[in-house]
C-alpha cells in the first residue's frame, strides 16, 4: 500500500534534548590536519608582523589564515579550487565590512550590514556545501571588521594583508599533495571500509545508512581526485569490496516486489568479514602502500563503470556545480528560510546587545549566526553547546590573560595554542572546542591594545546569552515548511532512480556502465532521502511527514541495490528470501 495520504502524526512542536547534545563523541580521524594547518598558516604572518613591530595588524592576516581550516575532506585537485574560492570570498566579505566601517559610524547600520552578511554567508556556504567549519568563520571576521576603526585609504593595504595570508593558507592546504597525493581518498576509503565492517558485524538500519553514506562519499572522493593512478586503482578495488559487503547484507525481495524489510545476513556474500575489512581500513589509513586485496566479483565491470562516470563528470563538473548553487539560491529553496532565520536572529541579537550597552555587539551577532543548523532541534543543540563552551571559555581566558600580557611572544604562543586546541577538541563536541575558541577570540583583541579584563569577560558573557536567546527565538518563529517539500522531492527522486535501476536490470544485456550509473544514482538518492528526512524530522511547525513511504522507499531501494550488485557480479546470486 503506497497511498500518498499516509502520513505520520507528529506534533508541530517537538521536545528539545538537554543532555544528548553535550555528550562527547570519538575524535575525527583527521582532526590534526586542520589543527596543524591553521597553526602554520597563522604563525608565519604573525611572526612576520612581530618582526616589523606591527602586531596591531594581526586581525587582517588572521582573516586569511583561517582559510586554512577549509577543504581538508576534499581531494587535492578539488581542495585547490575550494580553498582558493574561500580566500576570494573572505577578501570580498572583508572588503565590504571595511568599506562600510570607513563610511559610517552608525552602530545601527553596522549591525544591519553584519546581519545581511551573516545571512548571505550562511546561504552560500550551505548551497556550496563548503565546510566544516562553514559560515561561522566568515561571519566572525566580517562582523569584527565592521566595528574596527577604519579609513578608506587603509582598506587596500589591509585587504592585501588578508590576501597574502590567504595565499599562505592555500599553500598549506594543498602542500601535502607533494608528499601524499592520495591522502584524502585514502581516508575516505578507510571510512567506507570501517562503516561496511560495522554493518556486517551489526546489521541494522543505522549501520546500513552509515555504510551507504560512507561508500557513496568514497566514490565521490575518487571521482573528484583526477586521473587514476595505481594507488587510486587499489583504492577503487577496496571500495568495491566495501560495496559488496554492504550489498551482501541487504538481500531481500526482488526489486519490483513488496516493501518488506530486508533480511540481513551475518556476512557479505563476497566472503569478506568485518575483521578483514577493518584490517584493510587500518592499512589504507596508514602511510604504507595501499593494500591490494584479491579482486571482488565484478571488479572489472565496476572499474569500467567508474571510468565512464569519471569521463562524463570531467566534461560537466563545473557546470553541474553552478547549477547546484543556483538551485540552492532559487526561490523555493529550503535553504532560504535558514538564511532568513540568520538575518532576523543576527539583527535582533545585535540590536538587543546595543540596547543593553554592550560595547562589542558583533559578538552577539556571531553567537546567533553560529547556532543555525539544518533544523530547529539541531540549532537548539548548538545553542546549548555554544553557551556552555563560551561560559567556560571566558574562565580559561581569565586564567591565561596574565601570561599573555608578559610580552608579544607569549601572546602569539597563546593564540597558536588555542587555535590548535580548538580544532583538536571540536570534533569531540562543539562545546569542548568552544572552550578554546573563546579565549583565542578574546586574545586577538590584545594585539590592538589592552582592555580591562572584567569588561571583556562581562561583555562576552552578556553577548553569549543575548545571541543564544535571540538566535533561538528567531529559529522557533521563522518557519521552514520547505523542509517537508525537500523530503517529498527526495522521495520522488528516489522512486525515479529506483525505477530507472529496475528498467536497466530488465534489459537483456545491460552494459556495465549503465548498471554502474543506475546503482550510483540510486545510492546518491537514498543518501539524500535520509538526510532530507532527518532534517525535516527536527523542524518545528511542520506538516506531517510521509514516514511510511520513506521507510518503504529505503527498503525497496536497498533491495534494488543488492539486485544491481548481483547483476554486476559484485555479490553471488542469493537463493534465500526470493532475492534476484
Amino acid at each position: 500500500m503506497s497511498d500518498t495520504s499516509i502520513r505520520s502524526r507528529r506534533p508541530s512542536v517537538r521536545s528539545l534534548p538537554l543532555v544528548a547534545p553535550l555528550r562527547l563523541a570519538r575524535p575525527s580521524d583527521m582532526w590534526f590536519k586542520p589543527a596543524l594547518s591553521v597553526v602554520v598558516a597563522t604563525a608565519i604572518p604573525d611572526l612576520a608582523l612581530f618582526a616589523i613591530d606591527r602586531l596591531d595588524l594581526v586581525m587582517y592576516t588572521m582573516a586569511g589564515s583561517l582559510c586554512a581550516l577549509y577543504g581538508h575532506n576534499l581531494p587535492y585537485a578539488r581542495r585547490a579550487r575550494a580553498v582558493a574560492g574561500v580566500v576570494v570570498s573572505m577578501v570580498i566579505g572583508l572588503a565590504i565590512s571595511l568599506v562600510v566601517a570607513s563610511v559610517t559610524g552608525s552602530t545601527a547600520v553596522l549591525i544591519a550590514v553584519g546581519a545581511l552578511l551573516a545571512a548571505g554567508q550562511k546561504t552560500l556556504c550551505d548551497a556550496t556545501r563548503i565546510g566544516p567549519p562553514g559560515p561561522v568563520i566568515f561571519t566572525f571576521v566580517t562582523s569584527a571588521a565592521l566595528f574596527a576603526p577604519q579609513h578608506l585609504g587603509q582598506v587596500p593595504g589591509h585587504l592585501a594583508l588578508t590576501l597574502a595570508a590567504g595565499v599562505i593558507s592555500w599553500l598549506v592546504a594543498v602542500g601535502p599533495a607533494l608528499v601524499r597525493r592520495e591522502g584524502p581518498e585514502r581516508r575516505a576509503t578507510a571510512r567506507a571500509l570501517d562503516a561496511a565492517a560495522a554493518y556486517v558485524a551489526d546489521p541494522g538500519h543505522r549501520t546500513r545508512h552509515a555504510a551507504a553514506a560512507a561508500v557513496h562519499a568514497a566514490w565521490q572522493s575518487l571521482l573528484a581526485a583526477g586521473r587514476p593512478t595505481p594507488a587510486r586503482r587499489a583504492l577503487e578495488r577496496l571500495v568495491v569490496h566495501a560495496e559488496a559487503a554492504l550489498a551482501g547484507g541487504t538481500l531481500g525481495d526482488s526489486p519490483a516486489g513488496p516493501a518488506a524489510a530486508p533480511a540481513p545476513v551475518p556476512a557479505p556474500a563476497s566472503g569478506v568479514g568485518p575483521g578483514l575489512l577493518r584490517a584493510w581500513a587500518g592499512q589504507t589509513r596508514a602511510r604504507g602502500p595501499v593494500p591490494t586485496p584479491p579482486p571482488a566479483p565484478g571488479t572489472s565491470q565496476e572499474l569500467f563503470g567508474i571510468d565512464a562516470e569519471r569521463t562524463a563528470r570531467r566534461a560537466g563538473s563545473r557546470r553541474d556545480a553552478r547549477r547546484a548553487l543556483l538551485r540552492g539560491l532559487a526561490p523555493g529553496s529550503p535553504l532560504l528560510p535558514i538564511g532568513a532565520r540568520t538575518l532576523i536572529g543576527c539583527a535582533l541579537a545585535g540590536y538587543v546587545s546595543q540596547a543593553v550597552g554592550v560595547g562589542r555587539p558583533y559578538w552577539a551577532i556571531v553567537t546567533a549566526a553560529s547556532l543555525y543548523q539544518a533544523n530547529v532541534t539541531l540549532s537548539w543543540n548548538r545553542a546549548l553547546q555554544r553557551t556552555l563552551g563560551n561560559l567556560l571559555g571566558v574562565l580559561v581566558f581569565a586564567a591565561v590573560l596574565p601570561v599573555s600580557r608578559t610580552g608579544p611572544p607569549a601572546l602569539i604562543g597563546c593564540c597558536l595554542f588555542f587555535g590548535f586546541a580548538a580544532e583538536a577538541l571540536i570534533t569531540r563536541n562543539y562545546w569542548l572546542g568552544s572552550i578554546a575558541v573563546t579565549p583565542m577570540a578574546l586574545l586577538v583583541l590584545e594585539f590592538g591594545g589592552t582592555y580591562p579584563a572584567g569588561e571583556l569577560i562581562g561583555d562576552r558573557v552578556l553577548d553569549t546569552v543575548i545571541g543564544a536567546a535571540t538566535g533561538m527565538l528567531a529559529a522557533m518563529l521563522v518557519t521552514n515548511r520547505r523542509a517537508a517539500g525537500r523530503l517529498e522531492k527526495a522521495l520522488a527522486a528516489t522512486d525515479q532512480a529506483r525505477a530507472h535501476a529496475v528498467h536497466v536490470l530488465a534489459a537483456p544485456r545491460p552494459t556495465p556502465a549503465d548498471l554502474d550509473d543506475a546503482r550510483r544514482r540510486l545510492t546518491g538518492s537514498l543518501v539524500e532521502l535520509r538526510e532530507a528526512d532527518d532534517t525535516a524530522a527536527g523542524e518545528w511547525w511542520q506538516r506531517a511527514l510521509p514516514q511510511e513511504q520513506v521507510l518503504a522507499a529505503e527498503q525497496a531501494g536497498h533491495r534494488t541495490l543488492a539486485a544491481t550488485a548481483t547483476r554486476q557480479g559484485l555479490i553471488a546470486p542469493a537463493q534465500e528470501n526470493g532475492a534476484v
